[in-house]
């Protein structure tokens, strides 16, 4: 058995890997929640929004078939391809800071991709129904499997569909990145952003980046104990 006995309770150490992902993940979201705040207080020379940046660099790009909306919430911001929509959420699309064109600008490199068929892209975009089915019944199958006296192909089609979700999460660390990349250099080619803003800029996705980082490790942490805890049945029933 991998867990221990003590009076009055039971302790699991595979919960140590839980609770690292967890740490990590807090602290990526700390981390460029701060970030922001600090760069969203500093507003750029151009005094343009982040909804106008967004236009600026869809136009520069050749784009013009991407529509611009607004989104509630704090950081909210996403590009949806399969509508062609660049959402901007409330702390972005009317504000005028280096942090708001920042995040404007890294959604925009998410619709370059798209227009160019980036690759990595394409594929977070087919695992996403895999993704959202195999998060949603990967562990009621592997409780059943136990339940149903430890079916180890349950328990096996559970762990698989779960690692769908770590393979999602891995596709998507080079798709940021590259969402990044492209955005820093357009902010800095276009001249939208001078000298120190891009810096700023820079960090903000730098820290962005970070939470995706941390989700792709609380993953396979949690992949790590499933496979621990219910690897085979020969080891459980020691």
């Amino acid at each position: 058995m991998y867990g221990m006995y003590y009076p009055g309770f039971y302790f699991d150490p595979t919960y140590i890997l839980i609770a690292i992902g967890a740490l990590i993940s807090m602290w990526a979201s700390a981390k460029v929640k701060s970030t922001f705040a600090r760069y969203d207080r500093v507003q750029n020379l151009r005094g343009i929004t982040g909804a106008q940046a967004a236009e600026m660099i869809l136009h520069n790009a050749g784009i013009f078939d991407v529509s611009i909306q607004r989104i509630s919430g704090n950081l909210t911001d996403h590009y949806d391809p399969s509508n062609k929509i660049l959402r901007l959420s409330d702390s972005v699309y009317g504000k005028r800071s280096v942090a708001a064109v920042g995040v404007a600008a890294h959604e925009c490199g998410h619709a370059i991709q798209h227009q160019q068929g980036y690759a990595p892209l394409q594929i977070r975009s087919m695992l996403v129904p895999i993704c959202n089915f195999g998060g949603t019944i990967s562990w009621p199958l592997i409780i059943l499997g136990v339940f149903l006296g430890w079916n180890e192909t349950l328990i096996r089609v559970g762990i698989l569909l779960f690692f769908a979700v770590v393979l999602f999460q891995l596709v998507t660390l080079p798709v940021e990145f590259n969402a990044s990349s492209r955005a820093l250099q357009i902010l800095s080619s276009t001249g939208i952003l001078h000298g120190e803003e891009n810096d700023g800029a820079k960090k903000v996705l730098g820290a962005a980046a970070l939470t995706y980082v941390a989700g792709a490790a609380a993953s396979i942490l949690q992949m790590l104990r499933l496979i621990i805890l219910f690897g085979g049945r020969g080891r459980r029933n020691d």
